[in-house]
């Protein structure tokens, strides 16, 4: 099949189906909003956590890594029967494959943090609240917002899959295309989901601008 054929071919699909394919797209970003807010408020937590208790640290980013390398079918497949078929699923596997990188990377930036600047806020009376929030998070947080990043574009893509346990998302496009062979098809699926993470990966990378203070470093 020639380029331009192919082409075509995309053409017509979007044409007939393009009010599915915008129906697709909101969905997969449902679930991988969903999924994220998720992760990233307990995955955050947890790496705070492990910080302040040092004997956490091993467990949960252990358990964290292993859930991690579970493939993502198999995950999908292990919270059907805690949750069924359907978007609830998949959130909570989306949640449970995007926290690594979060918790590993908060629990790395408060670390990183340089004791001498902990040190002189505590001598100026800060408490240790104060410190995490005022000094120690603002200084990691080109860090965490790094783990943000890995977490969603992951995400993202894992996030096809989703279609496999009727949740729907731009999957569907792909394994549809896949079954019947259409090759432009399957790309009304892919070239979304692909145009997506790089999408959310530059408006996640200017958020990490912003977030950070200027000529604060860890």
């Amino acid at each position: 099949m020639n380029q331009k054929s192919l082409m075509q071919q995309i053409a017509q699909q979007l044409d007939s189906r393009w009010q599915d394919l915008l129906s697709a797209l909101l969905i997969h970003i449902e679930l991988v909003f969903l999924s994220m807010i998720l992760a990233i408020l307990v995955g955050i937590s947890l790496g705070i956590c492990i910080t302040r208790v040092p004997r956490l640290r091993g467990v949960t980013l252990g358990t964290a890594g292993i859930l991690q390398t579970i493939p993502s079918l198999a995950l999908l497949g292990f919270m059907i029967p805690l949750f069924g078929i359907g978007m609830n699923t998949a959130v909570a596997a989306l949640f449970l494959y995007s926290l690594l990188p979060i918790i590993r990377n908060t629990y790395t930036g408060i670390t990183d943090v340089d004791k001498a600047v902990v040190e002189a806020a505590r001598g100026m009376g800060m408490t240790s609240r104060q410190i995490l929030f005022r000094v120690q998070l603002p200084l990691a947080m080109s860090v965490i917002m790094a783990g943000v990043r890995t977490a969603t574009v992951i995400n993202i893509g894992t996030a096809t899959l989703a279609a496999f346990i009727g949740a729907g998302g731009l999957g569907e496009f792909i394994f549809l295309g896949i079954q019947r062979n259409i090759e432009a098809l399957t790309l009304l699926g892919a070239v979304p989901a692909a145009l997506l993470a790089i999408l959310i990966d530059y408006l996640l990378g200017l958020l990490e601008k912003l977030t950070t203070p200027k000529g604060l470093k860890v």
